[in-house]
């Protein structure tokens, strides 16, 4: 009977070899073998840990312990003074459900056409008013490569108003929004979109909603529906009211008489201003000259914008906001905190970067990556990548993305990464790790063109985030090994032979099946078993030389083999091609 040990989801080596009662310098041994460099203090994954036991043959069973579920990123909880807030509001469903042109309606801007190819490729933050009454919107990125940026938006946010088109139906991406709705705890409002096309059938849509577990309220459900038209305007009131009243029941509260906190939700490089972040504040005040704490960088707030770019002095719960001043770019998601001055936001911020380097120094190693160690016949080829956008969202989201194309035989190898427009840098770390670059949202500036030229390095901009990714598809589908195949053209059973020396063989017999044509390969095969994959190189029907000869016909042939062939009556002779297809992703 094998013994049972519970480990964590993640072990440090030293810690495993001690539960497994072996040398750890044992367990290091068995990792090396398996192509794994590790020391005794560097973390592996569970099931990294159960293909090394298997490794070793031990009578022993692992069990993973039952740990309790990691708890979201903690909302500020308001106090008995606490003062009611604007409600904030995301916006998610499917690419081209119209959810930016939604907003367009609601604020009365055109955000849209200014996006590549009419997607959203950023989180938008900004209010409008209803009833003298704020409400913050959060316009998320609707393809399915900005799946991280949607999920912090639906963590972000009170409600989520998820949009669906009234002609097309609900989507993966649109099932995907209610998922991370849910997993964020938070209210949902369906804008039934679009509802003045031709095609529309709202009925439709509210039939797929119960089969995602959302029944509406009008069939006894608690899931509010709301039809809109982005392009006439029609329901956008009802809409806003309906976000206003669910804002009620929910009774949103904040302090204001605290430390400002918030949430990074975009950050960019700005010629002239340096590292310029759009932040969501959650609680407290933020204004102009404050020391701001922000991941592993801090700032004093030179100045302080709206989401639509008016200057302004402070900003409470609920608020978007644009500030500069960082000393560098802080992180998408970094959670920021008003510090009492200079010199605690500055130990705060080294603690934290402290922090990250001590966890880049771990090593990461999961079940995936060491399957691919171990099974040596499966080599990984990798795609060396580099790559720059616009704004530190959309980089995690792009990274995020070109891992997810990794399969067992390839991979891509992102050697390189920043915010801003490429550089010369770029084109040198691209030319020494034969790298393509790919910016997104950037400029490159003629002078770094004409490097790249020179040095044959690819660069490739792109303002839409699917054909990036298209592009680095199509570019690993170039590294996977081409599958053989083999198609069976005919057969035929040897009757005499006529000649036979060490590399040629001249033989007669009768077509059984199929056709045999010239030239092609062939096998000769004996009572199921090959002798010689072989090489036809002349066919005759009785003196003529033939093309081909079909089932049923006798013939005479001539084949070339690399070693002499013991060829007997009797044996077959299986004529086949054999092509190389190219494979995809």
């Amino acid at each position: 009977m094998s013994t049972t040990i519970e480990i964590e989801d993640t072990i440090t080596v030293g810690t495993l070899a001690e539960k497994l009662t072996l040398p750890v310098t044992s367990l290091i041994t068995e990792l090396m073998k398996n192509g794994v460099m590790a020391t005794v203090n560097e973390r592996i994954d569970f099931d990294t840990a159960q293909i090394i036991v298997g490794e070793l043959d031990l009578d022993i069973e692992l069990i993973k312990k039952e740990a309790e579920e990691a708890p979201m990123r903690q909302k500020h909880v308001a106090s008995e003074t606490a003062t009611t807030r604007p409600p904030v509001i995301a916006v998610m469903g499917h690419v081209d459900h119209g959810k930016t042109s939604l907003l367009d309606a609601i604020r009365g801007a055109s955000v849209v056409k200014g996006e590549a190819g009419g997607i959203t490729q950023h989180i938008s933050a900004y209010q409008v008013e209803r009833k003298d009454r704020k409400i913050t919107f959060l316009d998320t990125p609707g393809h399915e490569a900005f799946a991280a940026l949607r999920e912090h938006g639906a963590q972000l946010t009170d409600l989520v108003i998820i949009v669906v088109a009234a002609d097309d139906g609900i989507k993966p991406q649109t099932i995907e929004a209610i998922r991370f709705a849910r997993k964020a705890g938070v209210k949902m409002i369906v804008a039934i979109n679009k509802i003045d096309k031709e095609g529309a059938d709202e009925n439709r849509i509210k039939q797929q909603l119960s089969e995602q577990n959302m029944l509406i309220e009008e069939w006894g459900g608690d899931t509010i529906t709301v039809n809109v038209s982005a392009k006439t305007g029609k329901g956008i009131d009802d809409l806003l009211d309906m976000i206003l009243l669910v804002a009620d029941v929910e009774d949103l509260r904040a302090d204001e008489d605290v430390p400002g906190t918030g949430l990074i939700i975009e950050a960019h490089m700005e010629q002239g201003r340096g590292p310029v972040a759009v932040a969501l504040v959650e609680a407290g005040r933020l204004s102009v000259g404050d020391f701001v704490v922000a991941g592993a960088t801090y700032a004093r707030i030179r100045n302080l914008e709206s989401t639509d770019g008016k200057p302004i002095k402070s900003a409470g719960p609920s608020t978007p906001v644009i500030m500069t001043g960082f000393k560098n770019l802080p992180e998408f998601a970094d959670e920021f905190i008003v510090a009492k001055d200079e010199k605690a936001a500055r130990s705060l911020a080294q603690a934290k970067q402290t922090d990250r380097k001590s966890d880049a120094g771990k090593l990461d190693i999961n079940s995936g990556e060491l399957i691919r160690m171990i099974n040596r016949t499966n080599k990984l080829t990798e795609l060396n990548i580099i790559v720059k956008a616009d704004v530190q969202g959309s980089l995690t989201s792009v990274n995020d993305s070109l891992k997810a194309l990794d399969t067992e035989e390839v991979a891509v190898r992102v050697v390189g990464s920043g915010v801003g427009a490429i550089n010369d840098n770029d084109v040198h770390l691209a030319h020494t790790s034969g790298a393509i670059v790919y910016g997104f949202g950037v400029s490159i500036p003629p002078g770094i063109k004409h490097l790249a030229s020179r040095d044959r390095v690819p660069v490739r901009i792109y303002k839409v985030i699917y054909e990036l990714i298209d592009d680095a598809k199509e570019e690993l589908t170039k590294l996977l090994v081409p599958e053989i195949v083999e198609t069976s053209i005919g057969r035929l059973v040897v009757r005499g032979i006529f000649k036979t020396t060490k590399t040629e063989v001249i033989c007669g017999g009768e077509v059984t099946k199929g056709k045999l044509i010239v030239p092609s390969l062939a096998r000769v095969m004996r009572d199921g078993e090959e002798l010689a994959e072989v090489e036809i190189t002349n066919l005759k029907r009785g003196p003529q030389d033939a093309k081909e000869i079909i089932e049923g016909e006798m013939c005479g042939l001539s084949f070339k083999s690399s070693t002499r062939v013991d060829i007997q009556e009797g044996d077959h002779i299986e004529v086949f091609s054999r092509a190389s297809v190219a494979r995809t992703l």
